[in-house]
């Protein structure tokens, strides 16, 4: 895809290096409106004066700006931060950090992507369940219905089924329905690209997509107790090891 410049820009104005840098949310998914706003996800690394000090740096950064009539939407994390969300069922950290479209990279991401699946459990689940629910009941409730709440329950039920079938992170609806070859996503995906961030349905069959939704989280139910992901995560000894290595550089640098 092509990155505005404006983009990069505000990359690089950020006061602290890289571990990555990637685009999440609705351009990750593959469904971004004309006017969807740029989710920028990184990981930063504090000099380690700003860790053992008083005066503490920032653990977390956002920014939320409209620059050259384009909304971009900043969150980064430190590495001790993101490192300790690894190791949680969280879903959304595994997403920024496997997401193709990088914007900052370096050779420890290369190795923290590695490192990372073996932070992958069943558990993750969970987080796909929660996620899915979330956006469900913001589907129902507005009215008329959006379209994008509807792709984000499907996006993440599918996540999550393939996540436990297979151990990979994918959030790209498109590639996602390569595998479960839903009829019905084309078209819904194709209604977002063209039209507004915040579209609606003006005809929808929401007793077939209750049906859908309730039968995609029974097959992710399915998909969690057949799984043969792990219990728990046993990457923490790695991550502390380039925890540890980063913050040295720092000091070395």
């Amino acid at each position: 895809m092509n990155i505005p410049n404006s983009v990069n820009t505000i990359i690089q104005q950020q006061p602290y290096p890289f571990l990555f840098a990637t685009i999440s949310g609705s351009h990750l998914y593959g469904f971004p409106s004309p006017d969807s706003d740029y989710d920028l996800r990184g990981v930063h690394i504090l000099p380690a004066i700003e860790v053992v000090g008083l005066d503490k740096g920032n653990e977390t950064i956002e920014i939320s700006t409209v620059f050259d009539s384009l909304e971009i939407d900043l969150v980064t994390h430190d590495i001790k931060k993101f490192f300790l969300l690894l190791v949680k069922k969280n879903g959304y950290v595994l997403e920024q950090l496997y997401s193709p479209l990088i914007l900052k990279t370096s050779p420890e991401h290369q190795e923290l992507k590695s490192i990372a699946k073996d932070c992958i459990t069943r558990h993750h689940s969970h987080h796909y369940f929660g996620f899915a629910a979330t956006q469900w009941k913001l589907f129902v409730k507005e009215q008329p219905p959006r379209v994008k709440p509807l792709l984000y329950v499907y996006r993440v039920l599918l996540t999550g089924i393939y996540l436990m079938q297979t151990g990979v992170v994918e959030a790209n609806l498109i590639t996602l329905n390569e595998v479960f070859n839903l009829s019905y996503i084309p078209d819904l995906i194709a209604k977002k690209l063209a039209e507004a961030e915040k579209s609606t349905l003006s005809d929808v069959d929401l007793a077939f997509h209750y049906k859908e939704y309730e039968r995609l989280r029974t097959q992710l139910q399915a998909a969690y107790e057949a799984s043969t992901l792990p219990e728990s995560p046993t990457a923490k000894a790695a991550l502390n090891d380039l925890l540890l290595r980063l913050r040295m550089k720092t000091v070395e640098g």
